[in-house]
């Protein structure tokens, strides 16, 4: 299985994954489109993740959603990669038709052409979500494992943002693992449910092995400084940079499990490589809940920086409030444990923004779309 096609290989993962695998000695080839909320408006010349894989690697520019792109990408691949997808939860709630057609609709054409036509794929790694399960696993005294729903509009607008169960009493958060009830929140997560869902059964159907990886909320050197629908971290540093104030959303106790790029990347990898992994569904995380305020606290400490900060009590419909990784299947199955603390891998993020010439993120024009579309409260 020496040669393995990315697609959207330009993006974060994708790249930081094709040049670990090109240093192991695997051929990478790479679909994408560049997308300009990813990669800026030339992102030929002046996008740092483009350029970090131009000219080492075979590039195919183009989209997934378009049948000749597949055809040229997929000729002669053993492996497909596939992290091509429209991501950010609070941006699928109002472009729904695009995040369903690239993330959807781009896999099926992907799934097609692997049943009817002539290839040497053998394995397909798809990237899915930790955005699939909804709110996270909780314990009740009284029930025992449940998950909450999505939570009421009307309840967050009077401040109260934990979630409830009915008939379960006090409730206790405990880490997600893969069997736990599959229930999106966002369109997003609803694309990446069926992306999975559509790779783990046709693949299994003609004999190519199928895995799939729940990544949680991946961040590192390289994310994007620009899009603001894709994370806090880039959100928070770019007003630390610029001496803004921060608005943290809800209480600040919301929380999320942070992985770091390298890590994601290792896993990734173990997920190529062995067979162990072939038809299995893994979460990829720290198991380690690190709360909003948390995330703003570490990055001042890490700027050296610090800036007032407002816990708003904002709240965008579709955001979750918990939601960890159950990782033990992961590191029984592919002996593969994260290495990298939070407060160790935020000080590698930093030192790399410092080095980063400041950019407009658009973050306030985001909360305009979505306060307009009546998502933001």
């Amino acid at each position: 299985m020496k040669n393995i096609l990315i697609t959207g290989g330009a993006g974060f993962i994708g790249s930081n994954l094709a040049l670990r695998l090109l240093s192991k000695g695997y051929s990478v080839r790479i679909l994408d489109n560049l997308s300009p909320q990813i990669h800026g408006t030339n992102p030929e010349k002046t996008s740092p993740l483009f350029i970090s894989i131009k000219d080492k690697l075979e590039f195919i520019k183009g989209s997934v959603t378009v049948k000749a792109d597949w055809e040229k990408a997929i000729a002669g691949q053993d492996v497909i990669v596939h992290f091509a997808a429209e991501t950010g939860t609070g941006q699928s709630m109002y472009e729904i038709e695009r995040y369903t057609e690239v993330n959807i609709q781009g896999t099926a054409i992907m799934l097609d052409m692997l049943v009817n036509t002539p290839n040497n794929v053998n394995k397909v790694v798809i990237a899915s979500s930790r955005s699939i399960y909804g709110e996270g696993k909780y314990l009740s005294d009284a029930l025992g494992p449940v998950y909450p729903d999505h939570r009421n509009g009307a309840e967050m607008k009077a401040g109260n943002f934990e979630v409830n169960y009915p008939g379960a009493g006090s409730l206790s958060l405990t880490a997600t693992d893969e069997n736990s009830k599959i229930h999106p929140s966002s369109v997003y997560g609803i694309t990446k449910q069926v992306q999975e869902q559509l790779v783990m059964n046709v693949c299994s159907s003609i004999g190519i092995a199928g895995v799939a990886f729940r990544y949680q909320n991946v961040y590192g050197p390289g994310q994007s400084l620009t899009n603001p629908y894709t994370g806090i971290l880039s959100i928070f540093s770019n007003r630390i940079r610029a001496g803004l104030d921060i608005n943290i959303f809800e209480d600040g106790l919301e929380s999320r499990d942070f992985v770091y790029i390298d890590d994601v990347v290792n896993a990734t990898i173990a997920g190529i490589e062995k067979e162990e992994a072939n038809n299995k569904i893994f979460n990829v995380g720290t198991s380690i809940p690190i709360t909003v305020l948390e995330v703003a606290k570490t990055l001042m400490k890490h700027f050296e920086t610090e800036v007032p900060y407002k816990v708003s009590g904002m709240f965008r419909l579709g955001d979750i409030r918990h939601n960890y990784a159950d990782i033990s299947l992961l590191q029984n199955t592919l002996q593969v444990t994260p290495q990298v603390q939070f407060s160790e891998g935020i000080g590698k993020f930093v030192q790399w923004v410092k080095q980063q010439a400041h950019s407009e993120s658009n973050y306030e024009r985001s909360l305009s779309e979505m306060r307009d579309k009546g998502l933001l409260k």
